[in-house]
C-alpha cells in the first residue's frame, strides 16, 4: 500500500511537471493591457532558443552576441506543430562583445549588456490599435538598465525591417535554431 502510494504520487509529480512544461501562458507581467516588458528572471525560467553571433563590420570577431529565450513550453510546442503558438514569448538578449586570441583562435564572447528584444506571439492581432503589435506578434526593444521602458515606437519601422527575411516563418529565423531541428 505504502508503495502503491509513492509510485501514485511521483506519476502526479510527474504529470504536474510535463503539465508546466508544455504551458504557453504567458508568463506574468511580460504584457499588461498592449504594453510589453522584459520578463523577470528569463535565464532561470526560460529555455535557450540559442545564439546567434553578429561579425565585426572590419576584422576578426564579432560585434554582438545574440542570446535568444523561449518561454516554458514554447519550442516542445513549436517541434509538435511548426508553428509559435500563442503565447509564446521570445526573448533576445543582445550583447557587445570583447575579442581576442587565445589558444584556440580568435575568440569573440559577451562582453556588455547592450538591451533586450522581447516579441509575444499573437496570432490573433488582439491589439489593432496599437503600433506594437501586428503581424502575429507584440514587438519591442528595451535598452540595457530598462527592462520595462521600451524605445520601440512602432514595430513596422524599429523592429520587422530585420525580420523581412524571415516573414515565411511567422517572422522567426527559426532555421537558425539547432533545438528545433532535432
Amino acid at each position: 500500500m505504502k508503495r502503491a502510494a509513492i509510485v501514485a504520487l511521483g506519476v502526479l509529480v510527474m504529470a504536474g511537471a510535463a503539465a508546466v512544461s508544455t504551458s504557453l501562458a504567458q508568463p506574468a507581467g511580460v504584457a499588461t493591457g498592449d504594453k510589453l516588458r522584459v520578463p523577470d528572471n528569463y535565464r532561470m525560467t526560460y529555455e535557450s532558443l540559442g545564439a546567434w553571433a553578429i561579425a565585426a563590420d572590419s576584422g576578426a570577431g564579432s560585434k554582438e552576441m545574440h542570446d535568444v529565450y523561449a518561454s516554458p513550453g514554447a519550442i516542445a510546442a513549436f517541434k509538435k506543430s511548426h508553428s509559435w503558438q500563442d503565447g509564446t514569448v521570445l526573448v533576445k538578449e543582445v550583447c557587445a562583445t570583447d575579442t581576442s586570441k587565445m589558444t584556440t583562435g580568435t575568440v569573440s564572447h559577451a562582453s556588455k549588456l547592450k538591451g533586450w528584444f522581447v516579441m509575444v506571439r499573437d496570432s490573433k492581432n488582439s491589439h489593432p490599435g496599437s503600433k506594437l503589435w501586428g503581424d502575429g506578434w507584440g514587438w519591442s526593444w528595451f535598452d540595457a538598465g530598462k527592462p520595462t521602458m521600451t524605445t520601440s515606437t512602432d514595430y513596422h519601422t524599429d523592429c520587422q525591417g530585420c525580420h523581412i527575411p524571415a516573414k515565411a516563418t511567422q517572422w522567426i529565423y527559426s532555421q537558425g535554431y539547432p533545438v528545433l531541428q532535432q
